[in-house]
């Protein structure tokens, strides 16, 4: 139908005991107060439920602030909500490339102002031991390239936006050096279409202190 917009979830869920980055702790999730309990609380035929989690903040789909990197950057709490609520974002399709060069991008004009979302088909390994090995990442000149376009935002369906065995981490630093947040852990990039436009909604929670947090990320197509 002509006019018919749809959204698409980027995230994945959290789930106890889901492992997102090796060396990092999986998530806990737990019954804090029990159905049971409230309900002989209020003796009224009314009951409810209280979860608690624990987790690192890197868990998920999250969202990397400045602050990740740069002690004097803003935090999650402090991120401007232009740059991360109804955003026009640009797919970027990378599929069967592990470096991702410059040339995989669109010119710097129709970059800017945008959110772009770097599509590598590594998501479909979520969950496998193959989503920690050797996984897609920007190099260091398509980060140069992002910055110098005056991007919102950079999104990545895979293990890392740098490649780990390069402690310089130019993507982090850089992106986020400017004030670029970063998303990392995306997934069901390959359900978002060529032809038709995008805009990216990706929201942490409001907590102060804290570089990185789970995001919902959502994508609103047409």
């Amino acid at each position: 139908m002509p006019g018919t917009r749809r959204i698409v979830d980027l995230s994945h869920p959290i789930s106890d005991g889901t492992v997102t980055y090796p060396g990092l702790p999986a998530p806990s999730i737990r019954t804090h107060t029990t159905r049971e309990s409230s309900g002989a609380r209020f003796g009224t035929g009314v009951s409810f439920h209280i979860a608690k989690i624990t987790m690192v903040a890197n868990t998920g789909t999250y969202l990397d602030a400045p602050f990740h990197f740069h002690d004097d950057g803003p935090d999650v709490a402090e991120l401007p909500l232009e740059r991360l609520v109804d955003v026009p974002a640009v797919l970027v399709r990378a599929l069967g490339r592990r470096a991702v060069e410059p040339d995989a991008f669109p010119e710097p004009e129709r970059l800017a102002g945008h959110a772009v979302l770097v599509h590598t088909g590594h998501a479909v390994h979520w969950g496998s031991d193959r989503y920690f090995g050797p996984a897609p990442y920007l190099a260091a000149a398509t980060v140069d390239l992002l910055v110098s376009a005056g991007v919102l935002l950079v999104g990545i369906d895979s293990l890392n936006i740098d490649n780990v065995d390069d402690p310089h981490r130019p993507a982090h630093h850089n992106l986020l050096g400017a004030n670029i947040p970063i998303i990392e852990h995306l997934t069901a990039l390959d359900q978002l279409p060529d032809d038709e436009p995008l805009r990216l909604t990706a929201l942490p929670a409001r907590v102060r202190g804290m570089g990185t947090f789970p995001v919902r990320a959502v994508a609103l197509v047409g």
